[in-house]
């Protein structure tokens, strides 16, 4: 748009993910790195919190941050080293419970989880309240502290594109919706029908429970993103930033074009701002809130940031509260109906998407 690479909504791939590593083409994707960490927005000014073992020159900075205690710090440093001994079966044989729950038992101090995982691990899991499972949880901080936060340099759409050319020519059908599944095949919203010998629905949760029959779809979780063209970017580093105030409607914010100079044309940049749920706000109102909200943080060059898109997502993420994840891996099947795929039938993450996608292809091919 206007020479300005939009996502889909605030997104970023893990490279630890063990299923993308097998599937995709890091290289031919020409991943760009976020910096390990975040800056933290909190009493009226940005505190750094990074990771010292992959930026050791922050090492200070982070330790006398006063986003969290030094205790806070060395029992991130503990869970680190823990989840890092664990295999991920064995991290997803832990005991659920929720997130919150989880910190808490951990020992981390209340200052932390309010400046730090609740706007961190919020927009990771679009839960502020940190409800979600804490083996989703375990499993997440395990991705990142083992790898890296990417963007493609072409945009996360370049992922599926990269998947989409390895099919033989006509096999992908776009603009295509389906209207029902019958005995076997679907039938277009356009009166087309097409035959199988397997039907696979690799959907959302609510369009898979419409297209199969189950009267109760499981419960989703909404994200708003929106972007904006400025002739220069508000921080000059790519790296996240967190609303660790709890106060307003953003509740982070980054730079695509600082990670990946693709997202924007020359001589700008592209911010994005994400605001959690679906507020009950027209699209207007909400921009100007937000615009004011970032004016406090960055002053007033965000009165010259135009408008781009405003993105709303009523389902972005499945809710994936205990006991959710137990166990982790779901059937790919329900009985004798079509096969089943999705982030829904594992953790709610790009992992999860395509390690279900797996389990209902390698299903498919045993029964068939």
């Amino acid at each position: 748009m206007d020479g300005f690479l939009l996502d889909r909504g605030f997104q970023v791939l893990l490279t630890a993910y063990p299923e993308a590593q097998q599937v995709l083409d890091y290289g031919a994707l020409d991943l760009q790195p976020f910096e390990p960490g975040a800056l933290v927005r909190c009493g009226g000014k940005f505190q750094r919190l990074v990771d010292p073992w992959r930026r050791p020159q922050h090492l200070l900075a982070t330790a006398f941050s006063s986003v969290g205690t030094l205790g806070d710090k060395l029992r991130i440093a503990g869970l680190r080293r823990r989840v890092g001994r664990l295999t991920l079966e064995e991290l997803y044989e832990q005991p659920e419970q929720t997130t919150a729950e989880r910190l808490r038992d951990e020992g981390f101090s209340t200052r932390i989880i309010e400046r730090f995982f609740r706007p961190f691990l919020g927009g990771v899991f679009l839960d502020r309240d940190l409800e979600t499972s804490s083996r989703l949880f375990a499993f997440v901080f395990r991705m990142f502290a083992s790898g890296d936060a990417v963007l493609p340099s072409q945009g996360m759409g370049a992922i599926a594109q990269q998947l989409a050319e390895r099919l033989p020519p006509g096999t992908v059908c776009t603009n295509s919706a389906v209207a029902r599944l019958e005995e076997r095949g679907v039938r277009l919203t356009d009166g087309r029908q097409l035959s199988g010998r397997a039907i696979v629905v690799a959907t959302e949760s609510p369009t898979a429970a419409r297209l199969v029959g189950e009267a109760q779809p499981p419960a989703g979780r909404s994200v708003t993103c929106l972007y904006f063209a400025a002739e220069r970017p508000p921080v000059d580093e790519p790296i996240l930033v967190l609303n660790g105030e709890g106060l307003g409607v953003v509740n982070n914010l980054c730079v695509p074009s600082r990670v990946a100079p693709a997202y924007a044309p020359p001589g700008a940049a592209l911010v994005s701002a994400t605001v959690l749920g679906s507020p009950a706000i027209a699209d207007h109102p909400l921009e100007s809130s937000v615009r004011q909200e970032l004016q406090e943080w960055f002053g007033n060059q965000v009165k010259t940031w135009r408008h781009l898109r405003t993105y709303h997502i009523p389902f972005a993420l499945p809710v994936q509260t205990p006991p959710a994840l137990s166990p982790v891996a779901k059937s790919p099947r329900r009985q004798d109906g079509p096969w089943l795929c999705g982030d829904y039938l594992d953790t709610a993450s790009i992992q999860g998407a395509m390690v279900s996608g797996r389990r209902a292809a390698d299903d498919v091919l045993r029964r068939l």
